[in-house]
């Protein structure tokens, strides 16, 4: 009998908790929630958002230690190596009519397989807007996810029910590493209680129906904003507001969303007078990233103390950045030559996460090899945990200086101020 995808597998089981630790160890902050709601032993298929290209698959990878198989664009499994490697990963293809009809043709292969991934009550992850988009947003979703949970609860749904679990992930930056991410599972979906009680006969109509409560449940799990002429702006609003108050991520999600909330209920209820503000405020974001001006030194009351605690931070700690930039030096010098080169930047942080995952552990290594060749064993061990740290000490180093120097920057500009504080957004919202 032919080894399924969801199998177990020596290697993958080896490589799945360093993978995980790395991922992590990417952010600063890693919250998970919603783990509440999922279904236990059941048929679960995961529909999330896809804003961060390679990256959204890791973080959903660890942050749990269920087992789960994900579902990619058919395009990328051309080379068979490739392709070899993608399932290797637990990684499913499917096509679109955009690959070719012949291409497509190779879909109820991968189908069947997904169905039976589920049926063997293993998670199954797919993003159904099929292609990433780092924006606060949903664009359209395509109809696999929806045909694998309709197959499935044809073939087995009257003994196990079939779910669909709204998933969203958020960042703190798409493009930075070592920022922060957010998990959010939401109300499952009962597939076949949907079509236990549908009225409707036509499939087609079924799965654009599913479609849209789908669309609507992601909606409600991370930061929405509507895909429309006034995103940029009502972002802007929303992390001026909110990019400085205390507590988690979910908290600071929350927040977010309510601000969103009172902007377009003042933009539906004055529209020329939202119109006017989301302007100025475009204005006003466009000076500031001209003058390099961080939108978390905007939140700041006092910047220029802000700026004396991090200074502090910065000196104390300069020798171990100098030592680690050192160390680090083929890890961050790859890295800058390869995100150069990228034609989408979406993909910065992926090539961050896997420049850091080949790279530094063969600085780890031959590092320790030398410091217990050279040094007692106390010193030499002390140097290998130092040396553990040093390459996120050196991202976390460079990422407090940029704030130090934008703290900085926005003390002086006194006419930026000016400008911001007459936007007036703390009594509007």
């Amino acid at each position: 009998m032919a080894k399924k995808i969801q199998d177990p597998d020596f290697w993958y089981s080896l490589l799945l908790p360093y993978v995980n630790w790395h991922t992590r160890r990417a952010y600063r902050r890693f919250e998970v929630h919603g783990k509440e709601h999922l279904p236990k032993n059941s048929a679960v298929i995961f529909g999330v958002n896809h804003s961060n290209t390679l990256m959204d698959a890791l973080v959903l990878l660890a942050s749990n230690n269920a087992k789960k198989v994900f579902i990619a664009r058919g395009d990328i499994f051309k080379n068979p190596a490739v392709a070899k490697l993608l399932n290797f990963f637990r990684i499913l293809p499917i096509f679109r009519i955009r690959n070719g009809v012949a291409a497509v043709r190779n879909n109820d292969e991968s189908l069947n397989k997904a169905v039976d991934v589920i049926h063997d009550h293993v998670d199954l992850y797919l993003f159904p807007e099929g292609t990433h988009r780092t924006k606060h947003s949903l664009m359209r979703m395509g109809k696999g996810l929806f045909h694998i949970a309709v197959d499935a609860n044809k073939q087995f749904g009257d003994k196990s029910p079939v779910y669909i679990i709204p998933t969203a992930i958020e960042y703190g930056d798409y493009f930075r590493f070592r920022s922060t991410t957010m998990i959010n599972f939401g109300q499952p979906i009962n597939v076949t209680e949907f079509f236990k009680h549908t009225t409707e006969e036509n499939e087609a109509a079924n799965i654009n129906l599913l479609k849209d409560q789908l669309h609507d449940e992601i909606s409600k799990l991370f930061t929405y904003i509507p895909d429309d002429d006034d995103y940029d702006a009502i972002w802007e609003i929303v992390k001026m507001k909110n990019e400085k108050r205390s507590g988690g991520l979910y908290k600071k999600m929350l927040r977010n969303r309510a601000t969103v909330d009172k902007i377009l209920a003042f933009k539906e209820k004055q529209p020329e007078e939202a119109q006017s503000l989301f302007k100025r405020v475009m204005d006003f974001a466009a000076e500031r990233k001209r003058q390099k001006i961080s939108v978390t030194s905007t939140a700041k009351k006092y910047p220029l103390l802000d700026s004396l605690w991090k200074l502090a931070v910065l000196l104390i700690g300069l020798p171990y950045f100098v030592a680690s930039a050192a160390v680090n030096l083929p890890v961050w010098l790859t890295t800058l030559i390869i995100r150069g080169k990228l034609k989408d930047k979406a993909f910065s942080n992926t090539v961050s996460f896997g420049v850091e995952f080949v790279l530094f552990p063969i600085i780890f290594i031959v590092g320790t090899i030398i410091l217990f060749c050279n040094l007692p064993w106390y010193w030499a061990l002390l140097g290998a945990i130092l040396l553990h740290c040093s390459y996120m000490v050196f991202v976390d180093y460079c990422e407090l200086c940029r704030r130090w120097i934008s703290d900085l920057r926005w003390t002086f500009k006194t006419r930026l101020r000016k400008q911001y504080k007459a936007l007036n957004l703390n009594k509007l919202f």
